[in-house]
C-alpha cells in the first residue's frame, strides 16, 4: 500500500490494538482465512499486508515459515513485537515490484483485506503469481461489495475511492469499492484459478462476547475471502 492508503502513525496503532479483539477481524475475517489456508505446516507463506502481525503470528503458531510485507512502518513495528521476530518482516509499498522475493518461493500467500487499497492490482497480482510455486495457493479476502453497497449508497456496480471513518470518526480508511465482477475477474485474469468462495459469518465466540454484533453478521455479509491455485 502507498503513503495514501497504508495504515500510518495514529491510524496504524489504532488497527493493532483494534484487531486484537474486533467482530470483524478477530472473529470473522481471520479465522474464515485460517481455516481456508488449512494444514500449513512446513509451508513458506508470504503474508501481504501482514498489518501488526495477527494472521503470521497464528501461521506461525500452525507451523508455518512466514515472510511479511505492509507498507506502514508504524504496522510493521507492531508485528515485529507480535511474532518475537519469528518471521521475516518487510516494510514495502505494495504499490511496486516485490523484490526482496524470488520467483517460486512461496507455497501459500495470504492477502487479507488488502486488495482493496491497492491501484495498481494487476501488477502486484502478477508478482504474486510471479512468486507463488505452481501448485501453491493464494487467500484473498476483501469487503463485501454489497456492503459497501448498504455504506456508501449509491450504485452497486462503483468503483470510487471511499473513506470508510473509524475511531468514532477521528480517522478513516481509504479503500476502492468494486463489485463481485471485478474482484473475481481480476484474480482470474491474473491467472489464477478459483478453488473456494465464502462470505464469511464470525465465530460462536462472538455471541458469547457481543451478541448484537454476532446477529448482526449473520444477517449480511461484510467480507468475501476466496481461495485460488496457480496452475
Amino acid at each position: 500500500m502507498n503513503k495514501a492508503t497504508a495504515y500510518h502513525d495514529e491510524l496504524g496503532d489504532f488497527f493493532a490494538r483494534n484487531a486484537d479483539t474486533s467482530p470483524y477481524n478477530a472473529y470473522t475475517d481471520r479465522p474464515a482465512m485460517l481455516q481456508l489456508a488449512g494444514d500449513v505446516s512446513g509451508a513458506r507463506i508470504l503474508d501481504v499486508g501482514c498489518a501488526a502481525g495477527h494472521y503470521a503470528s497464528e501461521l506461525l503458531a500452525r507451523g508455518a515459515q512466514v515472510v511479511g510485507v505492509d507498507g506502514s512502518a508504524t504496522l510493521v513495528r507492531h508485528a515485529r513485537v507480535r511474532v518475537n521476530d519469528e518471521a521475516e518482516l518487510h516494510v514495502h509499498d505494495l504499490e511496486k515490484p516485490l523484490h526482496f522475493a524470488t520467483d517460486a518461493s512461496f507455497d501459500g500467500i495470504v492477502c487479507a483485506l488488502v486488495i482493496h487499497h491497492i491501484r495498481n492490482r494487476s501488477q502486484l497480482l502478477a508478482e504474486l503469481r510471479r512468486v507463488l510455486r505452481p501448485g501453491g495457493w493464494l487467500l484473498v479476502s476483501t469487503t463485501h461489495p454489497t456492503a459497501d453497497w448498504r455504506r456508501f449508497g449509491g450504485s452497486y456496480y462503483s468503483h470510487e475511492w471511499s473513506e470508510l471513518p473509524v475511531a468514532n470518526g477521528t480517522m478513516s480508511i481509504h479503500y476502492q469499492r468494486m463489485p463481485l465482477e471485478t474482484f473475481l475477474g481480476e484474480l482470474l485474469a491474473a491467472g489464477f484459478v478459483l478453488e473456494q468462495l465464502i462470505e464469511p459469518r464470525p465465530t460462536s465466540d462472538l455471541e458469547e462476547i457481543d451478541a448484537s454484533a454476532y446477529d448482526k453478521l449473520h444477517q449480511a455479509p461484510c467480507f468475501l475471502a476466496v481461495k485460488l491455485r496457480r496452475p
